[in-house]
């Protein structure tokens, strides 16, 4: 049925009348064409939320699972309205000095998009295609810090940064590079997001997990680590693989048309990166333990996508499955260092998103068949990049702390945020009579509310 319905709208695309376009000397059926693949890469895109919504379930403890499925219902809707009220247009002003500028508020601000919609972007798509394609990267930036947050911080608290971070760190970050800005003058070169999109939202991850601090049990003060096992791997699983599909649409569609040549490219190099991550995760741990781990090989694929975004235009088939392997390395090792110095991160969102984000931006300095993407440009973008970030997220969770407050009481989080911030469960069965449940990280109060339930599931003879 998809496939028909591919075809008709190529047909009819065909078929449109071209008396609107022969001033631009783009043909009707290439500019419906363009739409119609922008379009549904923006679905695609849209669809990663919902690979990051089980992904971050699945990594977590069940008591919590309602607490994160509404954070990322949160972070789609307000980041699109927040991208809508002022974001766009900061992160495409126009002309301005490439480091600050500002178009207005909402759509249409300055530019008449009826009269010119043939003319956007060289006839390439239309105004509204590339608002509604952008505004589904801006809400992905701010999903990566919600994994790394999970299970300890207060929700309206969270809420407040993801407005701010969307609305004005990540928009005007953007700008400096795609809006035309400062480092896209110096030659800065990021295809698809893994600085822009992945280290900014990495390292805004990381300044989360140091103002916050560690889960209760996680490390002791011995210095040993105590593990937390997720709640559902097959949750985590089908996350990651929902990624995997919807990265199709987040680099295919970064092409910002509907060129067959290059987008097929482009889909080549994500999907061998994404294998290669995998496999390199997986042969990595093979040196830390005789047991394969799976959220280790989940990671990997992950770290592949994210290594191989910022050049799948410009690096070759063969190097893109050199650069998704590496960054399958490095995520193994990055989670271990993360721990070993008591940096909490439930999902591994640093060390996919920050850490091989920084991996896959140097790589287009190394294996780009562009000459003029040199290492240490690449470099400069990183850089700035980070300090960007780190200053203003850091002042924004310093504000938060200061005034609404960070992290939920002891209390709460060893019941659970679903209990404690929303009033209820996830599941028919409360989290804390499933198997998965560490009892050492469970309040009096939840231990003997267990004990009760048991003796009387065993007195009634119910299973």
């Amino acid at each position: 049925m998809f496939t028909k319905f591919l075809i008709a709208a190529g047909i009819g695309a065909l078929a449109l009348p071209s008396f609107a376009f022969a001033d631009d000397g783009v043909s009707p059926g290439l500019f419906a064409a363009n739409n119609v693949w922008m379009m549904l890469a923006a679905g695609l895109v849209f669809i990663m939320h919902l690979g990051f919504a089980m992904l971050e379930t699945g990594m977590t403890r069940a008591k919590n699972t309602v607490n994160i499925l509404f954070k990322n219902t949160f972070i789609v809707c307000a980041g699109i309205l927040t991208y809508y009220l002022c974001g766009f247009n900061l992160m495409y002003p126009g002309d301005f000095n490439g480091f600050l500028g500002f178009a207005g508020f909402g759509l249409g601000a300055g530019f008449d998009a009826a009269a010119n919609t043939p003319a956007y972007a060289d006839g390439g798509y239309t105004y509204w295609t590339d608002f509604l394609f952008q505004a589904m990267f801006a809400a992905t930036a701010a999903t990566i810090v919600s994994g790394a947050v999970a299970e300890r911080i207060k929700l309206k608290s969270f809420m407040v940064f993801v407005l701010f971070f969307v609305g004005l760190v990540y928009t005007v970050a953007g700008s400096w590079k795609w809006g035309g800005g400062w480092l896209d003058a110096m030659g800065f070169y990021d295809f698809a997001g893994s600085t822009l999109v992945h280290s900014v939202g990495g390292w805004a991850a990381l300044m989360g997990i140091i103002f916050l601090g560690p889960r209760l049990g996680k490390y002791a003060k011995d210095g040993r680590m105590t593990p937390i096992p997720g709640s559902s791997m097959p949750a985590a699983t089908m996350g990651v693989f929902l990624l995997w599909l919807g990265w199709f649409g987040f680099n295919g569609g970064s092409v910002l048309s509907a060129d067959p040549a290059l987008t097929s490219f482009v889909l080549v190099t994500t999907c061998l990166a994404a294998a290669a991550g995998g496999v390199g995760a997986m042969v990595a741990y093979a040196f830390v333990s005789s047991k394969p781990d799976l959220s280790m090989a989940l990671n990997g694929i992950l770290a592949g996508l994210v290594g191989i975004t910022a050049g799948a235009d410009v690096i070759n088939p063969s190097f893109a499955i050199l650069v998704g392997g590496i960054a399958g390395v490095i995520v193994v090792f990055s989670v271990i260092a993360f721990d070993r110095i008591k940096l909490d991160d439930p999902v591994g969102a640093c060390s996919v998103h920050l850490t091989c984000g920084i991996w896959g931006t140097l790589a287009v300095g190394l294996f780009s068949t562009n000459p003029e993407h040199t290492l240490g440009i690449q470099f400069i973008g990183v850089a700035a990049y980070g300090l960007f970030t780190v200053t203003c997220a850091g002042l924004l969770f310093a504000v938060i702390k200061a005034t609404l407050g960070l992290r939920v009481s002891e209390e709460e989080e060893l019941e659970g945020l679903d209990l404690g911030e929303h009033g209820m469960h996830a599941y028919d069965v409360a989290p804390s009579t499933g198997p998965f449940e560490n009892l050492h990280l469970r309040s009096p109060a939840a231990v003997a509310a267990t004990s009760v339930a048991s003796s009387l599931v065993g007195e009634s003879g119910t299973s």
